[in-house]
């Protein structure tokens, strides 16, 4: 598996960026983004169960990441078809406001070593990344425990104060002192 201080892989894949049929399907590529954070996180099926608690929580929060010039990025290795689906079916994931991406050829998922072994999908890894493509931040849950997306914010800003940042600091608490 990749990790901190490793490039993140360059990357080209279908993004469902909305509900809509007509303007459901985005080419994403590492330069779509170029100069924001990067927070890209998978979850292993569409059409389950802890997945869209994840999903929608990246969602609610979607403003608090923006706001510190970073772009959430969802895939797992389903389809965009159905990703789509999933989308218009799910009332929590009908007005994502990032993309959902397909790794249906698990090349990105291979790259970053995040395939499960014996299910033959993503684990349930994040990554934070930062504008130069320098994995920061790397932390993978078992298939069946979701994700504290209020962590992965809290941590992509303890990496932009480029700080020594202790345990429980939160945004506005100052940084650790050296001595």
């Amino acid at each position: 598996m990749l990790t901190i201080g490793q490039q993140f892989p360059q990357f080209k894949l279908t993004g469902v960026v909305s509900s809509e049929q007509s303007s459901a399907f985005k080419e994403i590529t590492n330069a779509t983004y170029k100069d924001k954070w990067l927070v890209v996180f998978a979850w292993p099926k569409d059409f389950t169960f802890v997945c869209p608690t994840e999903i929608s929580a990246f969602g609610r929060l979607n403003k608090e990441f923006e706001s510190r010039k970073a772009q959430v990025l969802g895939m797992s290795t389903d389809s965009d078809y159905v990703h789509l689906a999933w989308r218009q079916s799910h009332k929590d994931l009908n007005n994502l406001p990032f993309p959902m991406l397909s790794d249906i050829k698990r090349e990105l998922s291979t790259a970053l070593g995040i395939l499960h072994e014996k299910a033959g999908v993503c684990n349930r890894a994040t990554f934070i990344v930062d504008p130069t493509g320098v994995i920061r931040h790397v932390s993978v849950n078992d298939l069946k425990v979701g994700r504290n997306v209020e962590e992965v914010l809290r941590i992509l800003d303890a990496l932009q104060t480029d700080a020594l940042i202790g345990c429980g600091w939160h945004r506005g608490d100052a940084p650790l002192k050296a001595a």
